[in-house]
């Protein structure tokens, strides 16, 4: 039996800071308290609940584990033991204790979502969806645990499953900002992107301070035809104004000034896994010079796969952020003392940009993952190329400093399982076949009208494209911009790389989006024989086809004008004998070309990476 509680006022006192969510002045309460009262099971199990809410994870297993010593039936206790464990990577302990918590309090539908959400942390996603599923059936007229389920079917890429669960949850706490939040994010999945621009906004105006929300929505602008590029930059740079940087930014890490020290590089992400950042990282890391170079990979996700694998053989260090909060983040951070950080995330999911205000690295880099400006005041550079970011005009929209550090930004490293190309198949005298691969919600209506402008153009010709056609709104939209159904063919999402390679025989020419270009899809079309014809525009995320087209020596295909745009792929499907000698010299064309030179990018990366180090490092530097 546990020992009588302590005297009311103290205990009641630390509970009631606790309460009010001052933690760390309930904690120092709890502290005197414990060595009066050893053997005090409450004060020993609230004393672990607010080491846990602060991320003291180490400190709460032993509070919590002399918590269930004294009392093991207590399902509350196991399930924050099990919280705690897993706070310290011990998962497997963790697995074991929330079990426990489940025989003695099955009915608790906080203990199924917080299982279901270690389960999703640990790269479960069927079975979070269960234990949710759970969680909802005990708990029908709960909105958290609606929306936990609809988070854990967006990561299985159920879309519509999950915007279901939110309209639920929404049904109960329509003033919920993170119901709002991850509802937007499921009407993005589902290609409806003014929808979703909307909802991102209501959940500002519900919570200004959300600034996860007004990340995602930065994010979003970019898909949108009607905001300039100085608009878009505004926004950028609000939300740098607005995101709370804490303590003042500190520089951390070395201080020395030798020019030569090898330098430690933390690469910060959330898509080290089967994504197309990891496609052109690993390159990079495969050739970045070790004895100048220290590598620290920074995962920031749970989904680890044979990518992930892969990137870690080319780390001295390798750590698992995913889940993790920012404060403990940071604490590992500051303690690896980087001389660079490099995100890659930029706005997009699962991004640490509130956390990188506070300045984490003496150098702080973006690159890769994200086509615009942070509108981070701690971000010093960003790393690009002066076909995507031409010099003068994308300066003046940019917080950080552009560093253009090679022809092309891109590495490309063609998958081993990549088909043999096959010529087109309008030279066995078939009917053009236009395609895209990209992902939908790139097909604005713009796009949709400039194809269409196409097909009319090229009588015969077909479209086809390959995706998730969520609810028959890719197809509804195609029709509405003048797409004739019979014309158009969509082949469903394919999970091989292979299998997707090879989709593209079925095509004549490939077709870049607006206003955001294509990226991966670019690169795999041209590797697999496939032109693409993209229209230049006034940005980054309108300009990548143009460094990708001009780095494998296909500038012709880059059009000035939507009307050009027309000209150039009407005219490539109109000669199928010009084609298929084009499509038979592709791949070595791009071989032989900037993106396939790993090393040469690699040395070129290293080199901008010293000098952007060497300038904020000299003497009276910025810090």
């Amino acid at each position: 039996m546990p020992s009588a509680s302590p005297q009311s006022t103290p205990l009641d006192a630390a509970i009631a800071l606790q309460r009010a969510g001052r933690g760390a002045e309930a904690l120092a309460h709890y502290r005197r308290l414990r060595p009066k009262y050893p053997r005090d099971f409450r004060l020993l199990h609230l004393g672990g609940t607010v080491l846990l809410q602060l991320g003291q994870g180490a400190e709460a297993v032993e509070w919590l584990e002399s918590a269930a010593r004294i009392n093991p039936k207590v399902g509350a206790t196991q399930m924050c033991l099990a919280m705690a464990l897993a706070m310290v990577e011990r998962r497997d302990a963790a697995a074991a204790r929330f079990r426990e918590a489940l025989k003695l309090d099955a009915g608790n539908a906080e203990l199924w979502t917080n299982y279901g959400l270690f389960l999703l942390h640990g790269g479960q996603s069927v079975e979070a969806l269960a234990a949710l599923e759970q969680a909802v059936k005990r708990k029908p007229d709960s909105a958290a645990p609606l929306m936990q389920l609809g988070r854990v079917y967006l990561a299985l890429g159920k879309p519509v499953e999950s915007l279901a669960c939110q309209e639920r949850a929404l049904a109960l706490a329509p003033q919920d900002s993170a119901v709002h939040t991850v509802r937007a994010q499921a009407l993005y999945g589902c290609h409806r992107i003014d929808e979703a621009r909307a909802e991102f906004e209501r959940a500002l105006e519900l919570d200004p301070g959300d600034f996860r929300a007004a990340s995602y929505r930065l994010m979003l602008l970019h898909y949108l035809d009607d905001l300039s590029r100085e608009q878009i930059a505004e926004e950028h740079r609000a939300f740098g104004r607005r995101c709370p940087a804490g303590e003042p930014p500190k520089a951390t890490g070395t201080v020395s000034r030798d020019p030569s020290k090898r330098l430690r590089v933390a690469f910060l992400s959330p898509d080290m896994r089967n994504h197309s950042v990891a496609f052109f990282l690993e390159p990079l890391l495969e050739h970045l010079p070790k004895a100048e170079i220290e590598i620290v990979l920074y995962h920031d996700h749970f989904t680890r796969d044979e990518t992930s694998a892969r990137l870690r053989s080319h780390a001295a260090i390798w750590r698992e952020f995913g889940g993790r909060d920012d404060a403990w983040v940071e604490r590992t951070v500051r303690a690896d003392a980087p001389d660079i950080l490099v995100d890659l995330a930029g706005h997009t999911g699962f991004n640490r940009q509130p956390l990188l205000a506070r300045r984490l690295a003496p150098v702080q880099v973006t690159y890769l993952g994200y086509p615009d400006t942070t509108g981070g005041r701690a971000m010093d550079f960003r790393f690009t190329d002066a076909w995507a970011d031409p010099v003068g005009v994308a300066d003046a929209l940019h917080t950080e400093q552009v560093v253009r550090f090679a022809q092309t930004a891109w590495s490309f490293k063609p998958p081993p399982t990549a088909p043999a190309v096959v010529a087109p198949p309008c030279a066995g005298g078939g009917a053009p076949v236009f395609g895209s691969f990209n992902n939908f919600s790139k097909l604005s209506p713009a796009t949709l009208r400039l194809w269409a402008r196409l097909l009319a153009a090229v009588p015969g010709s077909r479209l086809l494209l390959k995706g998730q056609d969520v609810g028959g709104i890719v197809t509804r939209q195609a029709v509405e911009a003048g797409i004739e159904p019979e014309r158009l063919q969509i082949l469903p999402t394919m999970v091989g790389v292979a299998e997707h390679l090879a989709a593209y025989a079925r095509i004549d020419v490939a077709l870049d989006p607006l206003p955001y270009h294509g990226t991966t899809t670019t690169c795999e079309a041209l590797w697999m024989g496939r032109p693409v014809v993209t229209l230049a525009g006034d940005r980054h995320v309108r300009r990548v086809g143009v460094s990708l087209l001009h780095a494998a020596g296909q500038a012709d295909c880059v059009a000035s004008t939507p009307d050009e745009y027309v000209e150039i792929a009407a005219a490539l499907a109109g000669d199928p004998e010009r084609l298929a000698s084009r499509v038979a010299g592709l791949r070595a064309q791009m071989a032989a070309g900037p993106l396939l030179d790993h090393a040469g990018q690699a040395r070129r990366f290293a080199d901008a990476l010293r000098s952007c180090w060497l300038s904020r490092n000299e003497p009276n530097a910025a810090s």
